[in-house]
């Protein structure tokens, strides 16, 4: 295992630690895909989380098929759970603030990301997505798991180009 990779999966670990003590998270060597703001324990620039696809990538990996509002039929996403990246970088709050490179913005209530496995794509039907087909980053609910989920309101929270998070 490299050492960078030792550095991701210690910062891991320590996210599970008490939370009011902040962790510094290894610091991204490519493209930012994402940044983490707000009410977060764990940073690695000033008070934010900037995370390239090395580090999302040493989350663990979760498929999900479901249809979607804005494609046919039922798909196949790949990523990370939304829970899993809040947990890492420590996160507290009521509402994470989801903002598209489009700089479209919904809040989305964290107690979704308990009660579901929500997802944060970066590959759909085995393709890496890309700005141009709503990457490299998509938050994606299991619609058809859940039949609550199948509602508009939901709908307005599948983010795609997602590239930062509040949260509040």
């Amino acid at each position: 295992m490299s050492f960078r990779l030792l550095l991701i999966a210690a910062a891991l670990a320590a996210s599970g630690t008490a939370q009011s003590q902040p962790t510094e998270l290894p610091t991204p060597e490519g493209q930012v895909l994402l940044v983490v703001t707000g009410e977060i324990a764990a940073t690695n620039k000033a008070d934010a989380a900037h995370l390239d696809r090395t580090l999302l990538e040493a989350l663990p990996r979760h498929e999900l098929e479901t249809s979607t509002s804005v494609t046919d039929g039922v798909n196949r996403f790949e990523g990370f759970l939304m829970r899993d990246l809040l947990e890492w970088v420590g996160a507290e709050g009521d509402t994470a603030a989801a903002i598209a490179l489009n700089d479209y913005l919904i809040e989305i209530p964290m107690a979704d990301f308990h009660d579901y496995d929500v997802l944060v794509a970066d590959t759909m039907d085995g393709e890496a997505l890309t700005p141009r087909d709503k990457g490299p980053l998509w938050i994606v609910y299991p619609r058809d798991d859940h039949r609550e989920l199948q509602d508009i309101r939901y709908d307005y929270r599948w983010v795609w180009q997602l590239y930062r998070l509040e949260i509040q």
